[in-house]
Order: structure tokens, then sequence, then C-alpha cells
């Protein structure tokens, strides 16, 4: 086995790129998300994003796997905050950035960050045993460059369980909430195992949006007008705007995902008297739901949990999706059926002294997010087994 280096997408080529992840449906391994992201001009140059792929081949030369890296020149869009950690790197003088991270950018989506045609569904426990080999890669390529740091973010909980042995890596844990389908029928069926008054309250929210005048409907992005696109784009910038900021990825990320990836993307659309007013965009595959991007234009009461969650709900139940994943934080998933689940990231600190203070408050949050899951565990609309 060896590893190589690539800084674009082009370097390695759309064909070899396919011939190492193969068959897996995860959207955010397609050769096609990543060349927009490039393309789009969403990173690179002025972005303080710096595609650095590992391609992972045998001794013929035949791919492998690719690991996405990034070096990084901020924290922003990454959603492991480090923002502690950077600040107290200045204080002693010393310089945080460049960092890696072995990431989906502006994704904090969990899920395999190896993608390989040997492991389409990242759950093959033989071929896990590379993610710490390529850690060693990473770490040797850090310390090479005299880069402070590498961080694997949003891994799955066994992928994050294979360094736990190593003393030079730190784990740390976050909530987030997820929605899993038990069976259920339709949506009648899914609220029928919600106690009663939590019942009541969720059809209560789904009826005020209607009895707003608002309708909604489900596109495939491969069936997405320009318009449509213009004013999901509108949306979608009108969220940071709200923050006093700018949206990461631009209107050509979008465009172009809706060309490639159209029918692993769905786009929800809400109307008022006709006229557009919000709009949320997900991506698909054969068993989850990513909800990743949301805005409106005109605030309506309760159109947010509906645009987001409910008809997620729906289209899983419609298409037989079995996990739906809404994006992160937000305790108001949890009234909607979205139970907390751990994510995990790992993280390696080329400086003793800041490993070992980094690694002390890793611990103690993770404490706190531990009773944080139990105590949010307890608020869920479910009925109580007897």
């Amino acid at each position: 086995m060896k590893a190589q280096w690539f800084n674009s997408v082009d370097q390695i080529g759309e064909a070899r790129w396919q011939a190492a992840i193969g068959e897996t449906r995860y959207p955010f391994a397609q050769f096609a998300f990543h060349k927009a992201l490039e393309q789009s001009h969403s990173i690179g140059d002025g972005t303080g994003w710096y595609p650095e792929y590992l391609l992972v081949m045998n001794e013929d030369d035949s791919p492998l796997a690719i690991a996405p890296t990034y070096l990084k020149t901020h924290s922003q869009g990454e959603f492991v905050f480090d923002w502690s950690w950077a600040d107290a790197y200045q204080r002693y003088g010393m310089h945080y950035f460049p960092k890696r991270i072995w990431a989906v950018p502006f994704s904090p989506v969990t899920g395999v960050r190896l993608f390989s045609h040997m492991d389409p569904k990242g759950d093959d426990a033989e071929f896990a045993h590379l993610y710490p080999a390529l850690a060693d890669v990473m770490t040797q390529a850090n310390q090479e460059r005299g880069f402070s740091s590498w961080h694997l973010l949003f891994t799955k909980p066994e992928h994050a369980d294979l360094f736990r042995h190593n003393e030079d890596l730190l784990q740390r844990i976050s909530c987030q909430f997820h929605w899993f389908n038990r069976g259920y029928q339709d949506m009648e069926d899914y609220f029928s195992h919600f106690a009663s008054r939590k019942r009541k309250a969720a059809r209560k929210e789904r009826d005020k949006v209607a009895k707003q005048g608002v309708t909604l409907t489900r596109t495939l992005g491969s069936e997405l007008t320009p318009a449509e696109i213009d004013f999901f784009y509108l949306c979608y910038q009108s969220t940071y705007a709200k923050r006093g900021q700018q949206g990461y990825l631009t209107r050509e990320f979008f465009a172009q995902l809706a060309e490639t990836m159209g029918e692993q993307i769905l786009l929800v659309q809400a109307y008022k008297n006709d006229e557009p007013i919000a709009a949320s965009w997900c991506f698909f595959d054969d068993h989850s739901l990513y909800g990743r991007y949301w805005g409106c234009v005109e605030e309506v009461d309760c159109l947010h949990f509906e645009a987001c969650y409910y008809q997620g709900i729906e289209f899983c139940l419609e298409k037989g999706l079995q996990h739906f994943d809404p994006g992160t934080q937000g305790e108001h998933k949890i009234a909607r059926g979205f139970e907390p689940v751990f994510s995990y990231s790992v993280h390696y600190i080329a400086h003793e002294g800041f490993r070992e203070a980094i690694g002390n408050f890793c611990e103690e949050e993770a404490q706190a997010v531990r009773q944080y899951h139990q105590d949010t565990h307890e608020m869920l609309p479910f009925k109580q087994a007897t």
C-alpha cells in the first residue's frame, strides 16, 4: 500500500476517483461534490480552504481509497469549534494555523472519512485498519511542514474507537439529534408513537403552517429550474445575513450539483400566495437523508419545523430511508422525534504542552456532553415503554 497527496480533484481525475470509491452512494464521497466545491471557488484561493486529497493505492497503482483533507487558515465552516485552542496558541506567541482537517467541508454530517470501493458502506472491520495507518501518514506530513495539528471531524463512532489506544491522539464528543425510521408506515403512524400531548402539539404545528396559507413542494435537484436555484440561494444567504455574515458556498456550487448530482438532492420549497418564501436543501443516498441548508424571506410561525423536519421525515417514509441527519445543534429537534446521538472527532496536537491541556479540556467537556445526552433523551416525545 502507498499514498500520494493531490491538490485538486482534476489531478486525480474522475475515472481514478470513482474507481477508488466504487459503488458507494454516500453523497459527500462523490467526485462531483468535490469538483463543484473547487470549480465554484467555494474552496481554494482566498477561502482559507486548500484541498490536499490523500489517494491510497495498491503497489500496482490501482486506486484503493481517498481521504479528503484540507489545509485551513481559519476555523470557519467546520462545526467542531476550536476557537479557544487557537486563541491559546496566539496568547503564547505560537501559530495554530495552518492546520489540517480530515473532513467534508461545510458538512457536519457523521460518516466515513475514507472513501473506498472495498468498503462502500463504511462498516467493514477489516478495512477500518487503514484509518490509524493514514493518521500516521498525516502526522508525518504535519511534522515535515511544522503544522500545529490535524483534526478528523464527524467520523463514525467505530472509526473513532480505532484511535483510542494512541496516546498522541485526543478524542472529542458532541451531541447531535437524528431521526431513525422504526418501521413507520406514514406520518400518521409515526405520530401515533408520540405521547398524546406531544402528538397533538406536532399536528398543531403542521396545521398552523397550512392555515397561514403556506404550501410546500419537494423537488429533486435534477428537476430544478435556474429561477428555483436563484431563490434557494437567496434564502441560503439570508440565513447568514441575519448574523451579519456571508454564506461560504457560491451559487455556482449549488447549480453545478443540481446538474451533476441532481438525483441525490432534495429541495423543499414553501409558497405563500403562489410566491416562494422559504427553501431547504438536502442530500440523500439509499439509506439516509442529510439536511444541510435552509433560509426564508418571510417569517412564518412553525415553517422552519415543517420545511426542515416534517417534510424530510415524510420523504424518508416515502422512499424507505432509515435515517435523517438534519444538521448540527438544535434542541428544538427533540420534540419532533429526533434522538440525541454522539458525534466524534479525533485530534492530533503536535505541541506536548498544548496536547495535555487540550486533552484535559476534552475530558471535562465529554462529561458535560454525556450528561446533556442523557437529559435530552428523557425529553423525547415518544410513549414510554410499559
